[in-house]
């Protein structure tokens, strides 16, 4: 406490006592005014901020204190006539629309720091992954004033995102993907049906499933109408079909470039990796389901024309409206997922967390007796992207897709009383083909190919044929007790 204060706090001492001459009123407010300084000695014009004055009387108690300008401080600031107070009006005047407006400028600011942070749409859902919730949610908004995204509800060509503050990453790897997803609307004689697709090109190719415009084997010469996302209809043509691996290739004249998927790697999923389904089951255009990736390495059978009999049918096409395939069976290498997959899914895309293609969506499994009235039970599957780009590709190059041979006949190990491992138990071998040709003879157990393991022939088939013919890889087996580990060169498997 200052000497002045701890003197006018004692009143026994005499006003003579101090040596100390009068000092001005003391600039802390909360002091009281000396007893030998009367307000009466100060001049108006000594003192050029009154307002500072008045705040001092006011706080040491003097008789201006009950006044209404003492009331009327308390409850706002007070106002000076000293252009340099800080209490002066033109100090204040105007403040909150200033604070306002700079923190509108800060958000735009961080906004764009965080776009040129992302660079790019593609980066922006990137980010989204990394970032969680957030980065989705500015992927989203960047779709937004691109025109990709539509706020409120509509007619769903385009993803609707009603509160894009709240988006999820899901919401972003939608708006990412779907420019590129059509849908597929084919007609023949007598038959007709919906299917999906995915466009790979600028020039208008597109990859589906060979059973969606053959119509499940019964078409040879389909009509096809292709919808894009933007609502506009154009007449397709196909390319090229490949039963075997149920894919083919639809071209679509736009006259101008469009927008073709990004691409993943099929070949670096894990199990428990997210993913995005789009496509339109029942016809409806532009349905996005998520889920995980649920099993790799996974084999099926499924119905398809023009080809060798495989086995017996056990997973139902996603046609629409209860139609199947009418010709033989094929064995695929699959991705098995939970995401929703249901009727008219066929040809759509399976996408990871960056809004990249790691599979073609070709069948369900339904525990309907038959495929009418068959729908999601949460186990979908995926041809990989690696194999349907690869077939596609040569599709596109050539109207024909390779496929390896091995030249032996397999049945499962399981139904072997013999056999020790799970497997493909060879049945026979074809004098001078590529299983001969390597030493395998009948009886052997094979478990890997490729590096990937074999629990079934169903497995054996379907990865032998992933692979182009002429192609060299290694083949494991097991005789008696032994396991070998061969390379075998493929033949082409026409």
């Amino acid at each position: 406490m200052s000497e002045r204060n701890a003197d006018s706090q004692n009143p026994e001492l005499p006003e003579s006592s101090s040596a100390t001459p009068p000092s001005p009123p003391s600039s802390d407010s909360n002091a009281p005014a000396s007893d030998s300084t009367q307000p009466g000695d100060i001049e108006p014009g000594d003192i050029e901020p009154a307002g500072v004055e008045e705040a001092g009387s006011s706080d040491s108690g003097s008789s201006d204190s009950g006044s209404e300008d003492s009331v009327d401080a308390e409850e706002q600031p007070p106002r000076s006539g000293y252009a340099g107070s800080p209490f002066h009006h033109s100090r204040y005047q105007g403040i909150r629309d200033a604070v306002l407006a700079g923190e509108s400028q800060q958000k735009r600011q961080r906004q764009a720091a965080r776009l040129r942070q992302f660079g790019a749409v593609m980066a922006l859902v990137v980010g989204s992954v990394l970032g969680g919730v957030g980065g989705a949610s500015f992927a989203v908004w960047q779709l937004t004033s691109d025109g990709l995204v539509t706020a409120g509800t509509t007619s769903p060509q385009t993803v609707t995102v009603n509160q894009v503050d709240d988006a999820t990453l899901i919401s972003a790897v939608a708006a990412q993907a779907m420019p590129s997803i059509v849908t597929l609307e084919v007609a023949g004689m007598g038959t007709g049906g919906s299917g999906s697709g995915v466009i790979i090109s600028a020039e208008g190719h597109i990859v589906t499933n060979a059973h969606v415009v053959s119509v499940g084997g019964s078409e040879t010469d389909p009509r096809i109408r292709v919808a894009t996302t933007d609502g506009r209809l154009w007449p397709g043509e196909v390319v090229g079909i490949d039963p075997l691996s149920d894919i083919a290739v639809v071209k679509i004249d736009t006259g101008q470039p469009l927008t073709p998927i990004a691409l993943g790697n099929s070949d670096a999923l894990n199990v428990g990796d997210q993913t995005v389904a789009i496509g339109a089951p029942l016809g409806l255009s532009n349905t996005v389901t998520n889920g995980i990736v649920s099993a790799l390495n996974r084999s099926i059978t499924v119905g398809s024309s023009e080809t060798p009999d495989d086995g017996p049918n056990l997973f139902d096409f996603d046609l629409p409206f209860g139609q199947s395939g009418s010709l033989g069976t094929v064995s695929l290498p699959v991705i098995q997922t939970d995401a929703s997959i249901n009727p008219g899914n066929s040809g759509g895309a399976l996408l990871n967390t960056q809004g990249e293609l790691i599979g073609i969506n070709v069948a369900i499994a339904s525990n309907q007796v038959s495929a009418q009235g068959a729908g999601s039970i949460g186990l979908g599957f995926s041809i990989p992207s690696n194999y349907a780009m690869r077939i596609a590709n040569e599709l596109i190059d050539s109207g024909d897709a390779s496929h390896g041979l091995l030249g032996a006949t397999v049945t499962d190990a399981a139904f072997d009383e013999n056999a020790t491992v799970s497997g493909a138990t060879i049945d026979s071998v074809t004098p001078g083909g590529a299983a001969d040709e390597a030493g395998i003879r009948a009886g052997d157990i094979v478990t890997r190919f490729n590096g990937l393991p074999i629990t079934n022939r169903i497995d054996l088939t379907a990865q032998v044929r992933t692979v182009p013919g002429g192609t060299e890889t290694s083949l494991t087996y097991v005789r008696g007790d032994q396991s070998y580990t061969v390379r075998v060169t493929l033949d082409e498997l026409s």
